[in-house]
């Protein structure tokens, strides 16, 4: 009983000694300062200013860190990889691998092919020279047989007969594709004019011209205008049938929907066609130039072939392709800069 008296005493000491809420003294806040009550809080989830942004790989996805740990491949890699992969479009350093390769199939095939004396060589040099003959003859073709001035001849030949192949069949071709009976009308001519072997129009010109240049330009005009035509009307017959429906909804007459709608839709068409053609023109040329001749880089071929060197077929061959391309790529140039929104990607 001693004990249990003692701890009851010891346990009220220490509960007057314990302070109570109501005596402890509460600390006051201290006042607010007005500068810093100013100035704008940043919001609770922004994060400090000194504290480190965070790195880049915490929050990127775990594929693209692969992707970026990964090695980067060659630049050919991908191309092997689907290169049987049918419709697989290669990059442009791919294509130009691909050509660069062909070129080198084609002279390492031609060197092999006219080396040596002419005994030894597999093709006898009077079919064809070693590439040393034949780009070394450049020199007396571009000197001694006015190389520069047949070409510039056969072009002027080829330009004025195209350009009035083009003046009469672009307007008879957007007749034909708006006006299905004038389309039954020309369809004779259309088909006799495209399907009549070029070789017979020679003849039937020199009959009816007797000049050499105008006979030519005829020759060509005679060659191109029916394709001029059935392209044109082509065109003008693709445009869609929505189109004429709304603008006669709008209210658009007849010569509206014409002029308005089917000669400006079908006209990047048009245009696309007259620059596959006149690669044609400049090959017709050629067939002029070497029946009746007297100037132009046909002539100069037939004239190579007959009398020699015959060096000079395989130069004027490849320069005329050159020039041939180059007018391609300044037409198709002058296309995309008239219809751009037809080539945007």
């Amino acid at each position: 009983m001693p004990d249990d008296t003692e701890s009851t005493k010891d346990e009220g000491d220490a509960a007057d000694a314990t302070p109570t809420p109501s005596s402890t003294p509460t600390p006051q806040a201290p006042a607010p300062d007005p500068a810093a009550a100013a100035e704008p809080k940043p919001p609770a989830d922004a994060p400090a200013a000194d504290a480190p942004a965070p790195a880049a790989a915490a929050t990127s996805s775990p594929a693209s860190r692969r992707a970026a740990a990964a090695p980067r491949p060659g630049l050919l890699r991908g191309f092997f990889s689907g290169f049987f992969k049918i419709r697989d479009e290669p990059t442009v350093i791919g294509r130009a691998f691909m050509a660069g390769l062909c070129l080198a199939t084609v002279l390492a095939l031609w060197f092999w092919a006219t080396r040596g004396t002419a005994e030894e060589r597999v093709i006898s040099p009077t079919t064809i020279g070693s590439p040393e003959e034949v780009f070394g003859s450049f020199h007396s073709l571009w000197f001694e047989r006015a190389l520069m001035r047949n070409l510039v001849a056969s072009l002027w030949r080829v330009t004025q007969g195209f350009v009035l192949a083009a003046v009469i069949g672009i307007p008879l071709g957007i007749l034909c594709g708006s006006f299905k009976r004038i389309d039954a009308f020309f369809a004779p001519v259309s088909i006799f004019g495209r399907n009549i072997p070029i070789v017979t129009l020679v003849p039937i010109t020199l009959m009816w011209f007797h000049t050499p240049e105008a006979q030519k330009v005829a020759f060509i005009v005679t060659a191109c205008v029916a394709f001029v035509l059935f392209d044109s009307a082509r065109s003008v017959s693709d445009v869609s049938k929505e189109y004429l429906d709304t603008a006669y909804t709008l209210g658009a007459s007849r010569w509206q929907v014409l002029t308005k709608v089917l000669i400006p839709l079908a006209m990047p068409d048009i245009l696309n066609s007259l620059r596959l053609l006149f690669g044609l023109a400049f090959g017709y040329i050629i067939v002029a130039e070497a029946v009746e001749m007297s100037t132009g880089v046909g002539t100069l071929i037939i004239v190579s072939q007959r009398r020699g060197p015959r060096e000079h077929v395989y130069l004027i061959i490849l320069v005329i392709t050159m020039a041939a391309y180059i007018i391609d790529r300044i037409l198709y140039s002058l296309q995309r800069a008239l219809f751009p929104y037809r080539y945007e990607r």
